[in-house]
């Protein structure tokens, strides 16, 4: 097989060039019998950036995990198994990135290894159970956790993009109006008043003054919009504490705030149940915990849990300290604790709180929607009242 190269001598100078090899551990003993050390090779079939950001969502995940399950169980080598879903991938990137995970087991590295070089497509529970799987000689079974824990995740994923859905499709229906009516109708009836000289009622001069404002500075809005969200953006990714207050204040949103704290609970609970259940030690699973629960307050939490387990504290006492976790996880946590079954006790939590979310997401689409047609319909009362008083009034006075 044809590999480039990159590797430097002894001075540190940096050399490139071809080599034919059989795989990368061919390629760094060769290069190494030249007084040259690798620093990365790959062949032609191999894409030049590994590290690209790809869209693979989480059902060609789940489709990679069954698959490949169901083929090592039916007793198919792993490189074979890998290389029959290579070849029926529909996803493009994805079949890309499998080539990749392939030439690196071709040259020796583990599975878990080869994807770990790709940590924007399979996070690190996914990497660390896999090394756990191998080696306690489980793999398939770890994979089947994968699998139903994945696929948990896609639910959970869709429960909580209900509750956005529909304020949003309002919210966006809303503005749509509202600018039709501003650019379109109010225009005409401030032409057709200032011909009439008749005398404009407060609320419509106040629906005339938006209008003008809308017509000669929407670009400054725009501009404004713009730089409001620019800057936001770069306050949550370079101050840290700003980025904290943020996530704090997201949960105490009403409605939303609470289910959005029982979906990063469900999370939690499901991911160190599924690390622990893999033979993962405690300290590893909360510090894996921190970078996939996807919220910077139970982050935050968690590395304090740990940082409290490190001075010599049990578990369910470093987290009775912390006031975010509700009392259903620190009994269910010392519960497990005692009973040496943490893995099942946790995984309770998250089928509890899967439900829970299901319903309170059921009884918050319920109270939204009346709320936002409400709303919409005294936004168009209003708009409606402003346009066409004025113009009742003319009329009658023309009679």
């Amino acid at each position: 097989m044809q590999f480039e190269y990159r590797a430097a001598d002894a001075q540190g100078k940096i050399q490139q060039g071809g080599m034919d090899a059989a795989n990368l551990a061919d390629i760094e003993l060769r290069l190494s019998r030249l007084g040259l050390t690798l620093i990365d090779a790959r062949s032609h079939t191999q894409p030049r950036r590994r590290w690209r950001r790809v869209r693979i969502s989480r059902r060609d995940l789940i489709t990679f995990t069954f698959h490949l399950e169901q083929l090592l169980r039916a007793g198919l080598p792993l490189l074979a198994g890998l290389i029959d879903l290579r070849d029926h991938l529909e996803q493009p990137q994805f079949r890309e990135v499998l080539a990749t995970v392939i030439d690196d087991i071709e040259g020796g590295c583990l599975l878990s290894q080869a994807l770990a070089a790709h940590p924007l497509v399979f996070d690190a529970v996914m990497v660390q159970m896999i090394h756990a799987g191998e080696v306690s000689g489980q793999l398939v079974t770890v994979l089947q956790g994968l699998t139903t824990s994945l696929q948990w995740q896609d639910e959970l994923s869709e429960q909580s993009q209900k509750i956005l859905l529909y304020p949003a499709f309002v919210a966006c229906l809303v503005l749509a109006v509202l600018v039709f009516l501003l650019l379109y109708l109010v225009p005409q009836l401030l032409g057709f008043l200032q011909a009439m000289q008749q005398s404009i009622p407060w609320h419509t001069q106040l629906l005339l003054a938006l209008a003008d404002g809308l017509q000669h500075f929407w670009w400054l809005i725009l501009i404004s919009l713009a730089a409001a969200y620019a800057l936001l953006s770069w306050a949550r990714q370079h101050d840290e504490r700003f980025a904290d207050r943020l996530a704090a204040w997201q949960l105490q949103l009403p409605l939303v705030g609470p289910i959005q704290q029982k979906i990063i609970l469900a999370r939690f609970a499901n991911c160190f149940a599924l690390l622990y259940r893999a033979g993962i030690p405690i300290l590893d699973c909360l510090k894996i915990c921190q970078g996939v629960v996807g919220h910077r307050v139970i982050a935050a939490e968690l590395r304090q849990i740990t940082q409290l387990m490190h001075e010599g504290q049990g578990l369910s006492a470093s987290f009775t300290q912390r006031r975010f976790f509700p009392p259903l996880v620190l009994r269910m946590l010392h519960i497990g604790e005692t009973t040496g079954q943490l893995d099942q006790a946790l995984g309770n939590v998250a089928y509890f709180y899967q439900r829970d979310i299901k319903l309170a997401v059921a009884q918050a689409q319920t109270l939204l929607e009346p709320m936002l047609t409400v709303i919409l319909g005294l936004l168009l009362a209003w708009v409606m009242s402003a346009v066409l008083l004025p113009i009742f009034d003319t009329l009658s006075q023309i009679r």
